[in-house]
């Protein structure tokens, strides 16, 4: 194993790396900048964290011995008081949290809508701009709800955007330099809200139990769903529900498989998890947390 020591790596890029049980001591990381990394397990010490920010799955995080979990998780309710009706559990409830975002997303719309055009292209920090998410919510409603939970075999539209860490899939558009307009993207996605909302209209807390299946191109055949994992319909739907949005009506990446879940579909070993800490799964997409910049409302599939 290769060791560094007294080296100057300033502006290094480490991508598609594994430091797993990596140590770091008197290592000067400013400025630094982690993205779809997988620190489970991760212990610091003796640390300066000033002017950090942090989104992502968080668990058992602990700041000077006090987990803060439950702290941040009582802050964003406070803050956004519909967030707590964002993990129904079942029928009744997936249907009040579609009504929910359905009023958000009207407001989402009403606000984009008073931009300049050019800014609903613009990214910002490396986050999608709104058509790029608009794009991906299509994409993400052809996958878990048209193909994973009405078994259509291939859903996809031509403006359909996958998360930038799927493979690429020949059958699966990705045609990132487009750049349609806002109705347009719009458009598509009503009709997709419109399929979502039929969905929950018809879900019976017996149907979410179930389990999802969809079309294999190669076997003509039935199989697991688009990333092929099966889920159970609750995890599918719960993951329909939203992105995580920010001020600027940008989007990070939503509907994007794990860390784990990439490592296992390469073939290559994931790292070893902690006890007691179960091992997530492919996450349809994350409604999980309101903007770190400003909450406003970009609601999912």
């Amino acid at each position: 194993m290769t060791d560094f020591t007294s080296e100057n790596l300033t502006g290094s890029r480490f991508e598609d790396v594994y430091l797993t049980d990596a140590r770091f001591h008197d290592v000067d990381l400013t400025g630094a900048r982690f993205h779809l990394v997988d620190l489970t397990g991760v212990m610091i010490r003796g640390a300066a964290l000033v002017n950090v920010d942090i989104s992502g799955e968080i668990k058992n995080l602990r700041v000077n011995g006090v987990d803060v979990v439950p702290l941040v998780e009582a802050e964003l309710n406070r803050r956004y008081p519909d967030r707590v009706k964002m993990r129904p559990t079942d029928a009744g409830g997936f249907r009040d949290a579609w009504d929910i975002l359905e009023r958000l997303w009207q407001q989402t719309v009403g606000r984009a809508r008073g931009m300049a055009p050019e800014s609903l292209h613009q990214r910002v920090e490396g986050e999608w701009s709104f058509i790029e998410t608009l794009r991906h919510l299509v994409f993400a409603t052809d996958a878990w709800v048209k193909r994973a939970i009405l078994g259509a075999p291939s859903p996809w539209d031509r403006l359909d955007l996958p998360h930038d860490e799927m493979p690429d899939e020949p059958s699966v558009p990705r045609d990132r330099g487009a750049r349609p307009s806002l109705d347009e993207v719009l458009a598509l996605r009503a009709d997709r809200m419109a399929t979502v909302r039929q969905v929950i209209a018809d879900l019976t807390d017996e149907k979410l139990a179930g389990m999802t299946q969809s079309w294999s191109r190669a076997t003509r055949s039935r199989r697991a769903s688009p990333y092929a994992d099966a889920y159970r319909s609750s995890s599918t739907r719960s993951g329909s529900t939203g992105c995580t949005p920010n001020g600027t009506l940008t989007c990070s990446s939503p509907s994007r498989p794990d860390l784990r879940g990439r490592l296992r579909r390469s073939g290559r070993p994931a790292p070893s998890v902690p006890p007691g800490v179960p091992p997530s799964r492919p996450h349809p997409g994350g409604l999980d947390l309101p903007s770190r910049r400003s909450g406003l409302p970009c609601s999912g599939s």
